[in-house]
């Protein structure tokens, strides 16, 4: 394990097992002129220095753009990250898919990534996807390979095919607002020893979302610990599970403090008192919930 802020990606057939910090770097809505490009890459640099070393992205983030700022941001430190990148579920297929990654990796000027993902479940049959896949890591373009807005049954049919067992994680909305995935997905993905990757941890969308940052409980824990509402959503994300982190929540970020708010946060810990507090304001669903998906 990295370390008590890390969550650990198992070995594969192909890699070892590789830790890495529980809160790493989103880049949705980079590339888009909302934000000075300069801005955006100097965020993704400072968060590498700040330790939050795994950054993901995909081709769908403004069309590509989101991956040529990654890629700016990672010249000459190519090393210092471990770099995510993702697939539309039409480029999915057994020839269009890695066309679709050989234009990622031009735009993140690197010869390979770390982990690839399905973005979501599409049309193309899911073995096509993953010999696409297995083609991809034989010729040394991507070290592992996972998919991203995978319910329960989609993921246990995936798991279920040739290769589909070396699926290494699951990228799902997650927060504290938007607890869905822990009745059914959370404990399938767990059971398997397969991390979760959080996006729209801090509640920009799914569930509950404008309240969660100015909700009185969330404003009070966060007061009596001295961290920002931020910052305990992103503690209570990445929250140990019976002693074992198995979560990574992705927040973008392109403010410098807002930057080292969301590094400092691997190092808030939530006690019992405020745990407690958190769940008997937003319970844990006692039933099977429709995956939220933005």
């Amino acid at each position: 394990m990295l370390s008590a802020t890390g969550v650990t990606l198992p070995a594969t057939a192909h890699e070892p097992a590789i830790g890495l910090p529980a809160i790493g770097q989103g880049t949705w809505y980079m590339g888009e002129g909302l934000a000075p490009r300069s801005d955006e890459i100097r965020a993704l640099q400072h968060g590498l220095a700040m330790g939050l070393t795994l950054i993901d992205t995909a081709e769908m983030y403004a069309d590509g753009g989101a991956e040529e700022v990654v890629g700016e941001a990672l010249a000459g430190r190519r090393d210092e990250a471990f770099l995510v990148s993702k697939v539309y579920p039409w480029n999915a297929g057994r020839e269009s898919a890695i066309a679709a990654c050989e234009a990622s990796l031009k735009r993140l000027r690197t010869d390979h990534l770390d982990l690839y993902l399905l973005h979501w479940p599409g049309s193309i049959p899911l073995e096509e996807t993953l010999e696409a896949f297995e083609r991809l890591r034989e010729a040394g373009k991507i070290r592992r390979f996972g998919v991203s807005n995978f319910d329960v049954d989609e993921l246990a049919t995936l798991h279920g095919l040739p290769g589909g067992e070396a699926c290494a994680v699951n990228q799902v909305l997650y927060h504290l607002g938007s607890r869905g995935i822990e009745h059914s997905l959370l404990p399938w993905q767990r059971e398997q020893g397969m991390p979760t990757m959080a996006y729209c941890p801090l509640a920009q969308a799914g569930g509950l979302r404008a309240d969660l940052l100015t909700h009185p409980e969330v404003m009070a824990i966060a007061a009596r610990l001295g961290v920002t509402p931020a910052q305990v959503l992103l503690a209570w994300a990445i929250r140990p599970v019976e002693g074992r982190r198995d979560v990574i929540a992705i927040p973008k970020a392109v403010r410098m403090e807002h930057v080292m708010q969301n590094a400092v946060a691997l190092h808030v810990r939530l006690d019992d008192d405020a745990l407690a507090r958190l769940e008997a304001a937003f319970p844990t669903p006692n039933r099977k919930m429709a995956l939220d998906i933005v």
